[in-house]
């Protein structure tokens, strides 16, 4: 229904509304954010629904001669009216006060929409699609049953294809829900949906799709359908009492290492960090109008912090701008003319200052700021920004060498933790995994055979200065410290997002290879891979362990969060979506079968079970992680490497919905997925010990 023409000028009026912004912005894990772009082109048509601040707006599009594309409406208080227009008048009505509630068709979505009609129906014409189940399990957990299936259609190129999948349980209760379809890097790769909650055990499950494809009935397998052998009565567990930061662990590696002398070595691992410091920075001026930022050369804690910077008048004419650094004041005296007015701007101040004290200062101009008259300013203190009271040193990454032999001989384990600063209880889980074996050694035989038998290597803090900063600072943060940003992306406001994302900065199917998942070319990316492969002490550390201990086949990255349980491969290149050379089929039943039993031992502990559909190759169940220390491990090392994402999703029986837990849950939480996930750790070294005896 169109309730009038195309409207005119005088009814909008010019455009000059700064663009509005959609009001959730989802960027994939290969982008990074960017600003965004108009809602809709400025030049162009487009159909929008828009929420009006008052009926009268409403009357002055219709005199206008607007174009009302379907009768106005009242939602919950709201008016809301879809009108055809451009994104010039769009940004006009945003600016009286209107709201884009929803972008209803572009310029562009005719043709597609006819195209994509046209090749559905063609589709159609053609035979049933094939259904086939790509898995089909079933578990039980806190009292429920869950039944999750994954299935794929042969009808790949159709965007519009349904399934559906009926279950039935040994009574003849049935029921169905429907399937998504998932699509990643522009690829068809099946359907799925969450866990559903069934009253009992299933025991067939058939699929159906919109094109009249029916699966064959398939019967549902137990997932992970392995547990643990029983814990013996005394079982020593439970050392963690909370969160603890890098200085906390450092000080109970200690405690370990004078504790159990006859059974771990402290190590401490040879490439230093930079440490929980960053350069002192300022700004000269004022920010919102015009500014200059000014950054030492050396860390603010090398003495940097409590310099002062200012601008000064010289109060006479003629007078060229001048730099002079005098009792930790550095004194801009900025330039005038004949009449005495200062004429210096900030490219010139900035430009002065590096030049004249290179080894001492850089400066550059703040974002926005260039080439304003500079203004008299300060004094202004540089700081480094840092809230913590921790040392600023460099710091010495330690791992623990657990095990009765502790010279190679036996196969070793490596499980490392807390690459992403972020990822409070991740070193809680290694901490404990640790401190379990180390307790109960004595006492309990099969801890003993263990460790008679495997070589148990243990980082609990991979990134100790990002984590610092985490604690201390700005607690979502994810890389470490070290700033490769330059010029205006060295702004202290970017400052929570500086540092490098230690699981991208390795060498195999990295970034500088082609691979998607990280960028080297935005500093300020959360997956930022670093200036080249192995540019960090954190990533370097790591692979200097693995390296130094040829006996090490086995690995686990404990990350979080999410509930995932993955190996190789972790990254694929684009177009064409090429994965990582897929391990062998002897290796892949490895992984599977590895799995299985691991994720059996974590659901031991309060009945957690890792999702079937997060269970698999990383590239697979998460996403293209260009640059990861599991594929470097694996890959070039021949190490069997994992990645735990601990932290799944619980199943809230109020809202019924799965509902996730995040990176720092409440220590309740977080107390539960460091024994759950320490079981894990236990079954991998069982993985390890059986593995061996198999070779011999």
């Amino acid at each position: 229904m169109c309730l009038g023409g195309v409207m005119t000028k005088r009814g909008w009026g010019l455009a000059t509304a700064t663009v509005l912004l959609l009001s959730t912005v989802t960027f994939s894990s290969a982008t990074t954010a960017a600003a965004a772009p108009p809602v809709v082109p400025l030049g162009e048509l487009s159909l929008v629904r828009v929420q009006l601040p008052t009926e009268a707006m409403f009357d002055e599009l219709v005199a206008s001669g607007a174009d009302i594309a379907a009768k106005p409406r009242m939602d919950d208080g709201r008016l809301l009216v879809d009108l055809v227009l451009t994104g010039s008048q769009l940004e006009t009505l945003t600016a009286r006060g209107a709201k884009t509630v929803q972008v209803i068709q572009r310029p562009g979505d005719a043709r597609t929409r006819l195209a994509e009609s046209q090749r559905a129906a063609s589709h159609r014409a053609a035979a049933a699609d094939t259904l086939h189940f790509l898995s089909a399990n079933w578990w039980s957990a806190e009292g429920r049953t869950y039944l999750q299936t994954l299935v794929a259609t042969t009808a790949i190129a159709d965007p519009d294809v349904e399934i559906t999948v009926t279950w039935t349980t040994a009574n003849g209760t049935t029921g169905s829900y429907a399937l998504q379809r998932f699509v990643d890097a522009g690829e068809y790769q099946y359907h799925v949906a969450e866990p559903q909650v069934l009253p009992s055990k299933p025991t067939k499950v058939t699929a159906s799709s919109s094109l009249g494809g029916v699966s064959r009935v398939v019967t549902p397998a137990a997932w992970p359908g392995a547990t643990p052998p029983p814990l013996p009565s005394g079982y020593q567990k439970d050392f963690i009492d909370a969160y603890m930061t890098p200085t906390d662990i450092k000080a109970r590696i200690a405690r370990l290492g004078r504790q159990y002398r006859n059974l771990v070595d402290v190590v401490d691992l040879p490439h230093k960090t930079q440490g929980y410091r960053r350069t002192a920075t300022a700004y000269v001026g004022d920010p919102a109008n015009a500014a200059v930022v000014v950054e030492s050369k050396q860390f603010g804690d090398q003495g940097a912090n409590g310099w002062q910077v200012k601008a000064v008048n010289p109060g006479k004419p003629n007078q060229p701008a001048q730099a002079v650094w005098r009792d930790r004041v550095l004194t801009v005296s900025l330039a005038t003319d004949k009449t005495g007015a200062v004429i210096s701007t900030t490219d010139q101040v900035a430009a002065l200052i590096s030049a004249r004290f290179p080894q001492r200062f850089t400066a550059f101009v703040e974002d926005g700021s260039a080439g304003k008259p500079m203004p008299v300013a300060g004094p202004a203190t540089m700081g480094d920004g840092l809230d913590g009271s921790v040392s600023r040193k460099p710091w010495t990454v330690q791992a623990l060498r657990i095990g009765a032999h502790r010279d190679g001989s036996r196969i070793g384990v490596l499980a490392y933790s807390q690459e992403h600063a972020r990822e409070w209880a991740t070193p809680l889980v290694t901490m404990e995994f640790a401190e379990r074996l180390l307790a109960n050694y004595a006492t309990d035989a099969a801890t003993r055979q263990l460790l008679d038998n495997v070589e148990v290597f243990v980082i609990p803090v991979v990134n100790p200065d990002g984590a610092n900063y985490s604690f201390n600072d700005a607690n979502f943060q994810r890389k470490n410290l070290t700033n490769h940003c330059t010029g205006p992306q060295r702004d202290p406001r970017y400052a929570d997002s500086w540092g490098v994302d230690v699981n991208r900065n390795y060498t195999v199917g990295s970034v500088f290879d082609g691979y998607v998942g990280a960028s080297n070319t935005n500093c300020l990316s959360g997956t930022y891979s670093g200036p080249a492969e192995l540019s960090e002490a954190e990533s370097n550390n790591v692979i200097a362990l693995a390296k130094a201990h040829e006996n090490i086949k086995f690995a686990m990255n404990v990350h979080s969060y999410g509930g995932y349980f993955m190996w190789p491969p972790g990254a694929y290149a684009m177009p064409g979506r090429v994965t990582l050379p897929r391990p062998s089929a002897e290796e892949a039943a490895m992984f599977q079968a590895s799995a299985k039993r691991i994720v059996g031992a974590i659901s031991a502990s309060r009945g957690t079970v890792t999702w079937p559909s997060r269970t698999g190759p990383v590239a697979d169940v998460l996403y293209s992680a260009a640059g990861n220390s599991a594929d470097q491990l694996y890959y070039e090392l021949g190490i069997f490497a994992w990645d735990f994402e601990i932290g799944n999703d619980r199943w809230n029986p109020q809202t019924s919905q799965w509902e996730g837990v995040g990176f720092q849950p409440p220590y309740a939480e977080a107390h539960a997925e460091s024994q759950e996930y320490a079981e894990g750790l236990v079954e991998l070294l069982r993985v390890a010990k059986d593995y061996q005896q198999q070779r011999r």
